[in-house]
């Protein structure tokens, strides 16, 4: 699995996404404008070539900008962002009064661009700055009022009431999208110190997850290692007593190596489990790993008449670590074995598609109960009266190992199922037989 983005890097793309959002509103408002004024040429006149000229100019250079932003696929920094929003606000201010110039009308259509720059403020700038790009638009607006007065006669009261309408209508647009944002700021700042609160109280949880999880494995070597040494010490005790029969000193001296043998194993699958060795990893047909541990599960049920049966399988190679694999099977099927009442039956499946090949074992036995297999996979948990509780934990860790894990598919009253899933690709050998090589760890 990837890294999950920084907070950073989210506001970065999210502050390029905003200014991709205005550069296309920019550039589409411009494009209507134009269609607009060739369309009404009859009341506005026909676009001269210096206003077509700036237009066009202006679309390009929304384009470029455009694609500018584009590539930045990180985002960009606020400062990056504050810089050019400016840049655009001034570059808008500029061009529409240019064609206001151009177009020499008293009701000039151009000054509709004058909306996106007090919108781009609403967005980037606080207060005063958005108070003074609203009045640098009205301003603009009643000052071209004034230079037609002086040009030509005194403006209509239609005119004027006009030019207030529009004023009106930039100062409640500028005003209320700055609060909006505003507001959206201080819920974001909010959002954010929870968030980072709630960082800190995960980063504290999985401390302390992980200490008490040294705490279960440390108690359970210290409950698994007591039971054996005291045994020994009390074999051994026993044996040295002068007064102690010679057949009994021999049982005695069996007893201890017989527990001695326990703590080797018992080292060795704590071992496996703390220091899993990596996969040798072979092409190995997986029907031969799964028929032998079909043939010994069934030499282990004989005495109890529990049926044993494989579903029938296609001849699969895999590339995996056949005794890594044959370990982890061996523990679910003993698992399996101790879970089934006697006359109950066990089923082993393989189930195959493009990238992965899972190994299912099914017994009938009763479902695991919620607080239990919340835990089966834990080291050294255990509801059996003998057993180390590292049997299901090794085979997880082989299954990941392999890339792939190992689950509880199905829980119910006569049906639990153990899913070990390999992830791999398929291929075709020579022969044309379906061959599955090695996965992508997740």
């Amino acid at each position: 699995m990837g890294k999950a983005p920084s907070i950073e890097r989210i506001e970065a793309q999210a502050l390029r996404r905003q200014l991709i959002a205005f550069c296309i509103l920019t550039s589409l408002v411009i494009a209507a404008l134009l269609l607009l004024h060739i369309r009404f040429a009859s009341l506005l006149g026909e676009p001269s070539t210096g206003v077509v000229l700036i237009l066009a100019l202006a679309f390009s250079a929304k384009i470029a900008e455009w694609i500018w932003l584009w590539r930045r696929k990180d985002g960009i920094s606020g400062r990056t962002a504050r810089i050019e929003t400016a840049i655009s606000m001034l570059a808008v201010f500029l061009i529409a009064a240019v064609l206001a110039v151009l177009t020499n009308r008293d009701d000039v259509p151009y000054f509709v661009l004058l909306a996106i720059p007090i919108l781009q403020c609403a967005y980037r700038f606080g207060l005063i700055p958005m108070v003074a790009t609203i009045v640098a638009a009205i301003g603009m607006i009643f000052t071209w009022s004034e230079h037609l007065f002086f040009l030509h006669t005194a403006p209509s009261a239609t005119e004027i009431l006009e030019s207030v309408m529009i004023s009106v209508v930039y100062c409640v647009m500028g005003l209320l999208v700055w609060y909006l944002v505003h507001q959206l700021e201080i819920k974001q700042a909010k959002l954010y110190r929870n968030m980072v609160e709630l960082e800190a109280t995960r980063e504290k949880l999985v401390v302390e997850e992980r200490l008490a999880a040294i705490g279960r494995l440390a108690s359970g070597v210290a409950h698994e290692v007591r039971n054996p040494v005291a045994m020994i010490a009390s074999s051994l005790a026993t044996a040295s007593d002068p007064s102690t029969n010679p057949l009994e000193r021999e049982e005695m001296f069996a007893l201890a190596a017989r527990e001695a043998r326990r703590l080797e194993n018992l080292t060795s699958d704590l071992l496996t489990y703390a220091r899993p060795s990596q996969p040798q990893r072979t092409l190995f047909p997986i029907a031969d790993i799964l028929n032998h541990v079909v043939n010994m599960t069934k030499v282990r049920s004989g005495e109890r008449s529990i049926a044993v049966s494989c579903e029938p399988c296609d001849d699969l190679r895999v590339e995996i670590d056949p005794s890594q694999i044959e370990s982890a099977l061996v523990n679910l099927s003993l698992n399996a074995l101790d879970a089934t009442p006697d006359g109950g039956q066990i089923v082993f499946r393989i189930r195959t598609d493009e990238s992965m090949v899972a190994i299912e074992v099914e017994n009938s036995g009763d479902a695991i109960s919620p607080d239990h297999i919340l835990r089966i996979f834990e080291p050294f948990y255990t509801t059996k009266a003998h057993g180390t509780g590292l049997g299901l934990a090794i085979a997880r860790t082989v299954a990941r190992s392999h890339g792939g894990d190992l689950w509880v598919s199905q829980n119910r009253a006569g049906i639990v199922t153990f899913t070990m899933s390999l992830l791999v690709h398929a291929s075709q050998d020579e022969s044309g037989e379906a061959v599955y090589g090695q996965g992508v760890d997740r």
